[in-house]
């Protein structure tokens, strides 16, 4: 297993963000949005949020690859449906590449080998 940790900034809009949170409220998700993330050997994933920062914690298999993930968003319509409604409450981080939502972060610290 393998953890990947992304961040993400919402608009800073306190009307925005509080639609941002309903659609990931349990039960207001899409569920091909679920199964895709799944699909892509995706074994957990949370997302936190502090004022309108985002942060992700990505658990996956060792089969996962971020190629193979990137091929099936790009050939699923509902996928591509879901990321552009997403962008009407996300902003890219400023030090984001162009076209980057979720910025992979980097590890600086680990207990376990501190």
């Amino acid at each position: 297993m393998k953890r990947f940790c992304y961040a993400l900034d919402l608009k800073d809009d306190p009307s925005l963000i509080a639609e941002y949170d309903r659609w990931h409220s349990a039960g207001n998700g899409w569920p091909e949005i679920k199964n895709a993330i799944v699909g892509a050997d995706i074994t957990a994933m949370e997302i936190y949020r502090t004022g309108n920062r985002l942060f992700m914690i990505m658990e996956v298999a060792d089969s996962f690859s971020f190629e193979r993930k990137a091929e099936l968003d790009a050939a699923n319509p509902r996928t591509q449906d879901w990321e552009e409604l997403m962008w009407k409450f996300q902003q890219p981080l400023p030090w984001a590449k162009e076209n980057e939502k979720w910025v992979l972060m980097q590890l600086i610290f680990d207990l376990e080998v501190a």
